[in-house]
């Protein structure tokens, strides 16, 4: 983790600092902002590895500056709100946010949280083991999930939908390309969490529905009955179909 650069936004500029000295005691190197447009200055600039982001921040808030960062960059970011309400963590996860802090919170939490989204990030860049069902081949069409009207690269991070290529967030695509190597094969809300997020101790399996929300949003024709992702009630979710 070393040498890793964290930006830290809040408008408590006491928190910010508190933050900033848990981290660089980590090893990170850190800078901190206090509003909005501010920080995405600093974020285009420093170009840091994750970004904690408080909601309610001065001038553009946190919310716009989580869509504006998504829209240019897929580094993680924990997001920290007084907030407890759904409905915020459902927005702050659908615009693209990988983890959502409540305050007040422990700092040592938030840095396990910062260690994870970090190490989840980091295996981005490392071409994706076998799975289990998969040919040991060197074939590269095999890194292609491909079923009727779908196709997922797992290597280049893609989906195309009726042959055309649909935008996913890192952890959308990481959902469906587990449900789609295990087709036909129900998983667990917290199946699916500890193999995307990896984070047990301090899971919201809240979470997975929503990511189950927005690619259902992507993939179905018609979200209310969907064909794709199946929820079997009681159980978990499955990907129906027959790999080609």
């Amino acid at each position: 983790m070393r040498n890793k650069k964290i930006l830290v936004v809040d408008d408590e500029l006491e928190i910010a600092e508190l933050m900033k000295d848990y981290l660089e005691e980590e090893q990170y190197e850190v800078k901190i902002s206090t509003d909005g447009e501010e920080c995405l200055a600093i974020f285009r600039e420093y170009q840091p590895h994750l970004l904690v982001l408080d909601i309610m921040l001065p001038g553009v808030d946190g919310m716009e500056v989580c869509r504006m960062v998504r829209a240019e960059s897929a580094i993680p970011i924990i997001m920290l709100s007084a907030k407890k309400s759904e409905i915020d963590k459902v927005l702050g996860l659908g615009l693209g946010a990988d983890d959502y802090v409540v305050k007040p919170f422990s700092p040592r939490e938030v840095i396990a949280r910062v260690k994870a989204q970090l190490r989840r990030y980091d295996q981005l860049s490392v071409p994706p083991a076998k799975e289990e069902g998969e040919s040991k081949s060197s074939d590269n069409r095999e890194e292609i999930l491909s079923f009727k009207n779908i196709e997922i690269n797992r290597n280049a991070y893609t989906v195309k939908v009726n042959g055309r290529q649909v935008e996913f967030t890192t952890k959308e695509f990481e959902v469906l390309r587990l449900l789609a190597v295990r087709a036909n094969q129900v998983l667990t809300r917290q199946q699916i969490y500890d193999h995307v997020w990896g984070m047990n101790e301090y899971g919201d399996l809240n979470t997975v529905t929503i990511h189950i929300k927005k690619i259902r949003q992507k993939i179905e024709e018609n979200t209310t009955s969907p064909k794709w992702i199946q929820t079997v009630w009681g159980v978990g979710y499955k990907f129906v179909g027959d790999k080609i």
